[in-house]
């Protein structure tokens, strides 16, 4: 899953800026340039247009270089409140311009967008380095962090943060190496955004129509609706379409009899990046591995992974490979198993080929039907879209007491979005949270959470959070509502746990506000994952969409026995992924890179069966090349330690919904933002450093 809750590394270091800004005569007509008058001040949607944002940009940068200036510029003496604080401060306009502009980049883009911000991306990262390698401004909060002893603990933190933040941006450079960061950090951010862009143009080129009724042989009736229904929406009356979006490729890749079928759509997938035509990706990664090692060096690092990794909990690549192998280890006998389960039934059944990855989604759901007499097909009617919301409502309520009101009277970016507002215990008002499920053209691929404000605390009064959680999940059709397979009722569970963070976060400072590291940024969310399909939670929200039957105990019970089933796929898949960001980032030399010839080797040497591939191949690994997860795809089984040692406190207290256990899980880990250590949260709630065997247990990889 792609989740990308927002986490700024600094707040006044811009997403899009313009060169050459000055003054310039307010428009009034621009609805950046002021406060939003709207219902809890979420953004005027239906008031924005395209060529809003490049103006607003420009006064946004114009208002924050001028307070940049008087922090640097002020006679008095740095302290707290004239430095940190301000800076902290500083940007307001900017980054509400820039809230809307990369949120709609990623959930509803279109090509002038996507060109505009090619445009605008060298230009930000000279503003950021403006600000980071200004000299000046780095003597005062250098002058501020040697006395930050004299402050109370917040203020330490986040004088330390700015201070780290300023170091590791390069401020202690001398100027001849200043001069090639900022070359570096320009070209880089363009290659990400290139990325990005190849891949989902990829995406959307690829599409397999079918127009013989006798190729969508195996296809529940629900997945040929849905092929037909995307035919109609693509003027190809009468047929079948599928495309590498999930919802349409995994039930083909599941159902299909035709073999052949499925293989050209796997390969249309895995082919994403790599097609040698203008989105090929192969090049683009091989210049980012490339600058990003040289950006390290400049700043003393032996690789990209060990400047990364510095300030997150794992510290070095060394623990990072310590864990993943130790879980490598347990779970790559496992998936043999299961790819040999796998070709005994097709020899059984007269087979005469070797499993492939294009067979093994069908083949795992044929021995997932023998061995529990379970398809996902005979679920999903129990977990239409409105019934998985209202239960993660409901658990949400039964967890911290909070509510949800439907908004109807309220901007929202898409017809496809909706907007609720989130009260808190006591019925004030917490946040505002809009939700996004179904795939289109204009969204990326993937699911993630992100915010449109943040909460921190201005002139005395908190800021609440506008939060918004994207999908792509399975539509409705003409006759069904939208009925989504088990890895999208997790999905949205998950996201779900990421935007309660960014609720309850309650920090003065913008800095703090969401900040925790990476590879702890994932707890918040898997723990949610916990009681999707847990026995106790299942009867409370998943309800036959035509009758409201509660799912029937023999069902649940398949569930049950079948949770580890596939788990060695699923921990292969993932790690292999994870293990190729680490190699790729943890090179000392990156001259002349051959992409492909490097992911083959990274996969052969930690043995990768041939019938899994990573869960993302190099050429459209997006979590690691658009710059989310650079070496820090590892963070989700990272932090599947602390989620599932964490889950097991709730199933320790004999009550998963245990209230008062939530209740210190919402003042330790979602509460502090960035104003504790991650460890020292974690250690907060649960009383002891966690332990990976209850991660082990989880995935069925040990007793």
């Amino acid at each position: 899953m792609k989740s990308l809750v927002n986490l700024k590394v600094l707040p006044y270091v811009v997403l899009i800026v313009l060169a050459g800004c000055g003054p310039k005569d307010k428009k009034t007509d621009n609805p950046f340039f002021s406060e939003f008058n709207t219902p809890f001040g979420v953004p005027p949607f239906g008031e924005i247009k395209f060529e809003h944002y490049k103006p607003a940009i420009e006064e946004g940068m114009r208002l924050q270089k001028l307070e940049i200036d008087s922090i640097v510029n002020n006679p008095e003496a740095p302290t707290f409140e004239n430095t940190i604080a301000k800076l902290d401060a500083s940007g307001e306009m900017l980054a509400r311009v820039e809230a809307v502009f990369n949120n709609m980049l990623e959930a509803n883009t279109n090509d002038s967008m996507q060109s505009l911000a090619q445009e605008l991306a060298p230009v930000l990262s000279g503003h950021s380095d403006d600000i980071m390698l200004n000299a000046k401004l780095f003597e005062r909060v250098q002058a501020v962090y040697n006395n930050r002893k004299e402050l109370n603990p917040e203020e330490q933190r986040l004088t330390e943060l700015t201070y780290d933040d300023f170091v590791r941006s390069g401020a202690k450079l001398n100027d001849e190496a200043k001069t090639r960061l900022r070359k570096i950090n320009e070209k880089t951010s363009l290659l990400e955004l290139q990325f990005g862009d190849h891949q989902m143009a990829d995406n959307n080129a690829f599409q397999m129509v079918i127009d013989k009724q006798e190729d969508l042989s195996g296809l529940p009736q629900s997945v040929i609706d849905a092929a037909s229904e995307a035919a109609k929406e693509n003027n190809l009356e009468g047929k079948w379409l599928f495309t590498t979006d999930k919802p349409s490729m995994i039930p083909f890749l599941q159902y299909s009899d035709r073999r052949d079928l499925r293989q050209k759509i796997y390969t249309g997938y895995f082919m994403r990046g790599n097609n040698n035509n203008e989105n090929d990706n192969k090049g683009t990664i091989a210049e980012l591995v490339a600058l990003r090692l040289e950006k390290a060096k400049l700043l003393g690092y032996l690789n990209f992974a060990s400047f990364q990794l510095e300030n997150k909990m794992a510290k070095t690549p060394e623990k990072v490979y310590d864990l993943m192998m130790s879980i490598w280890d347990a779970a790559l006998p496992v998936a043999k198993n299961e790819a040999a389960d796998m070709q005994k039934m097709i020899d059984r059944e007269g087979g005469s080929f070797r499993l492939a990855p294009w067979d093994w989604w069908f083949y795992a759901e044929k021995v997932r039907k023998e061995k529990f007499n379970l398809d996902e097909e005979m679920l999903r009617p129990y977990f239409s879209l409105d019934n998985v919301r209202e239960g993660i409502f409901l658990l949400s309520n039964k967890l911290y007491g909070i509510s949800f009101k439907k908004i109807d009277s309220i901007p929202i970016y898409h017809p496809d979005v909706t907007a609720y507002e989130v009260l808190d215990t006591n019925g004030s008002h917490l946040a505002v949270i809009y939700m996004d499920f179904f795939p289109r053209a204009s969204k990326q691929g993937g699911a993630w959470c992100t915010s449109f404000r943040d909460e921190y605390v201005k002139d005395g009064k908190k800021v609440s959070p506008v939060v918004s959680i994207v999908m792509n999940f399975t539509a409705p059709t003409a006759n069904t509502p939208a009925l989504l397979n088990l890895d999208e009722v997790l999905t949205f569970f998950h996201e779900f746990g990421h935007a309660l963070h960014v609720f309850f976060g309650d920090v003065t400072y913008k800095r703090l506000s969401g900040y925790v590291p990476r590879d702890f940024v994932e707890l918040p969310s898997q723990i949610m994952e916990h009681w999707a399909l847990h026995p106790e939670m299942l009867k409370l929200y998943a309800k036959h969409y035509k009758t409201g039957e509660v799912i029937p105990d023999e069902l649940i019970a398949k569930i049950d026995d079948s949770k580890y089933f596939n788990q060695g796929f699923a921990t292969v898949e993932f790690l292999a992924a994870a293990i190729l960001d680490m190699d790729f980032h943890t090179l000392e030399k990156a001259d002349s890179l051959d992409v492909l010839a490097f992911e083959d080797a990274s996969m052969k040497r930690i043995g990768l069966i041939p019938e899994i591939l990573p869960r993302y191949r190099s050429t459209y690994f997006s979590h690691t090349f658009t710059g989310g997860y650079t070496a820090g795809y590892y963070s989700y089984i990272w932090s599947e330690v602390l989620d599932s040692d964490a889950f097991e406190a709730f199933e320790e207290s004999g009550n998963i919904f245990n209230r008062e256990l939530a209740a210190k899980f919402r003042k330790e880990v979602l509460a502090p933002g960035g104003k504790s250590e991650a460890l020292d949260m974690y250690v907060a709630f649960r009383g002891r450093e966690p332990k990976v065997d209850a991660l082990l247990r989880n995935r069925g990889l040990k007793k």
